[in-house]
């Protein structure tokens, strides 16, 4: 049977091990606050602390998204949002007990940049006043190319930004009415430029392959252009159709979209352009240049993966702020309620806008670190105390089959993704997804692997 064929099945993106769907919901926010507390008690002095703030609105709806977005004109919704984000942060700091040594701070969204320099520049200034910040740290923020100004790119290059991401998908007219995202290359090629003239030492382009009405000769002339501006990396995402989760996406079938060899060849055409552009590959969909950040803790071993994607940073403990935010404290997940409305009125009420988790077993952490090994490295280590994990043994069993098909390499001390296996590191991680396994036939939770 042909690979894709077999293989280009709905499986998660491994963000987290468990994956959302399948938390058992155990968490009440007492156990939440014991968790966080203990793990900032552990690693805040030695790792810090990472935050993720989710600000999500937009302006339009970009059709092909899938996160938790509310679609606004109205800009007076701007600061009464960052009142309730201050506000969930100063409950967390009272958990805390001493002062946060922070990380990292991502910005994501919805549209970062559709808040303004002056109301982001109160956000991170409130963040900031009541935290340390570690000697080497990261931040960084999600950004439109088309409504980003060269005065967000200086406040928050100014409160201690040097990387930045420009969603651009894809440069292709027909795609771009499709998709409802448009963005010119000359207004990418501006902004880009304002950023590193300011200083930004790091550009992220985020590139989609698989949407409605790409061929491999459009793709290819907006990977061109994208290269042709040199960022220092490339997030390649597959296009995840969930119209069952996403209305949005009704906008166009499933007969507009690149069928599985086509989509095969899309991907497989990024990939040459990156690698044969001096870029490395890194984990699952990501590339970057030798000197970024990324490659460097790719090589040095302090890559990591969670909800904010790859991260050079290895931190125990990330705090979500924000309207469905997830936190994760290591030994749980969390997940905020998701409607604005909901959010701000628990804050109102001095309580954590917490609505799901879920504690992780020692089965569930022996698993993430074997996943998590596989994501950022395309290998991990079988230890002794595998033996006796039946949910482990259970995963060699059925990871038995791809290394017959030459995706994995199984030995008695290790598993290493093959050059062939890459396309599919999703599939080889839901080896070891015993909830998947138990859930998969049940509804539909996840997006094709390719």
């Amino acid at each position: 049977m042909d690979l894709i064929s077999k293989y280009n099945i709905p499986v998660p993106r491994y963000t987290s091990y468990p994956t959302v769907p399948n938390w058992k919901n155990d968490l009440n926010i007492e156990r939440w606050n014991d968790l966080v507390k203990e793990t900032f008690t552990l690693t805040n002095n030695t790792e810090g602390i990472s935050l993720y703030i989710h600000l999500p609105f937009c302006e339009s709806l970009c059709t092909y998204c899938a996160c938790n977005t509310r679609i606004t004109v109205n800009h007076k919704v701007e600061e009464p949002y960052i009142d309730s984000v201050l506000k969930e942060w100063s409950l967390y700091l009272s958990l805390f007990g001493e002062k946060p040594k922070i990380k990292e701070i991502h910005l994501g969204g919805g549209t970062p940049t559709f808040f303004s320099a002056q109301n982001l520049h109160k956000l991170i200034k409130g963040i900031l006043e009541q935290a340390e910040v570690c000697s080497t740290y990261d931040f960084s923020f999600e950004a439109h190319p088309s409504n980003t100004t060269q005065l967000h790119l200086q406040t928050l290059y100014d409160l201690g930004f040097k990387r930045v991401s420009f969603g651009i998908q894809d440069f292709d007219i027909k795609v771009q009415e499709t998709i409802n995202r448009y963005q010119t290359f000359e207004e990418v090629k501006t902004v880009v430029e304002q950023a590193r003239k300011i200083g930004y030492v790091s550009v992220n382009f985020d590139l989609v392959y698989g949407l409605p009405f790409q061929t491999t000769s459009s793709l290819n002339e907006t990977l061109v252009k994208a290269l042709s501006l040199k960022p220092e990396r490339i997030a390649f995402y597959s296009y995840a159709h969930v119209p069952w989760l996403k209305p949005g996406q009704r906008k166009y079938t499933e007969k507009d979209l690149p069928k599985d060899d086509e989509k095969r060849q899309l991907y497989e055409t990024g990939r040459s352009l990156f690698l044969n552009n001096e870029y490395i590959e890194i984990g699952m969909d990501h590339f970057s240049i030798k000197s970024d950040d990324l490659f460097l803790s790719a090589q040095n071993g302090t890559l990591h993966r969670n909800f904010m994607g790859y991260t050079p940073n290895h931190t125990s403990l990330l705090i979500g702020l924000g309207v469905s935010a997830i936190s994760d404290s290591w030994t749980g997940f969390s997940q905020n309620i998701k409607t604005v409305e909901e959010y701000q009125a628990s804050l109102n009420e001095n309580k954590l806008p917490i609505f799901k988790g879920h504690v992780l077993s020692s089965e569930d952490l022996n698993l993430r670190k074997h996943i998590l090994n596989l994501m950022c490295y395309g290998k991990t280590t079988i230890t002794k105390g595998d033996e006796n994990d039946p949910t482990f043994n259970r995963g060699l069993k059925r990871l038995s089959i791809m290394q017959k098909d030459d995706l994995v390499k199984i030995s008695d001390q290790t598993i290493e993704v093959c050059e062939n296996g890459k396309m599919f590191l999703r599939n080889i991680c839901s080896c070891f997804d015993d909830y998947y396994w138990k859930e998969r036939s049940e509804s539909k939770l996840f997006s094709t692997s390719i």
